[in-house]
């Protein structure tokens, strides 16, 4: 699978955006970013493994304490990935508001008459 579509898939459960949400204010523990959660630890760490194996966080070691933290490549990656997609829809609502200038500049125009 790619880079992309793993990301994708990796932000696609409600409660993996949640985990990153909490860790772009920070670095946490697995037992910190359960707290919010009324899943186990272990659904907790599946949820970490597969953010993991997307590049989106890391594990650190401070002695006892493995810290997550927010890796952000992949995130700039689907940023990238939806630039066309923001000009597409930007260039076509420009389209849609001159389109609207018109008909409401045209509905002047037949008011004055």
């Amino acid at each position: 699978m790619d880079t992309l579509s793993m990301t994708l898939s990796a932000l696609a459960d409600p409660t993996r955006r949640a985990i990153l949400a909490r860790l772009a204010t920070g670095e946490a523990s697995v037992s910190e970013l359960a707290e919010p959660f009324d899943i186990s630890l272990v659904a907790v760490s599946k949820h970490l493994k597969v953010l993991e194996k997307a590049g989106l966080i890391s594990k650190g070691r401070e002695a006892q304490w493995r810290p997550c933290r927010l890796e952000t490549k992949p995130l700039m990656q689907v940023d990238d990935w939806l630039e066309s997609y923001r000009q597409f829809w930007n260039e076509n609502l420009d389209r849609l508001e001159a389109y609207a200038a018109a008909l409401q500049q045209g509905g002047a125009d037949d008011r004055s008459k």
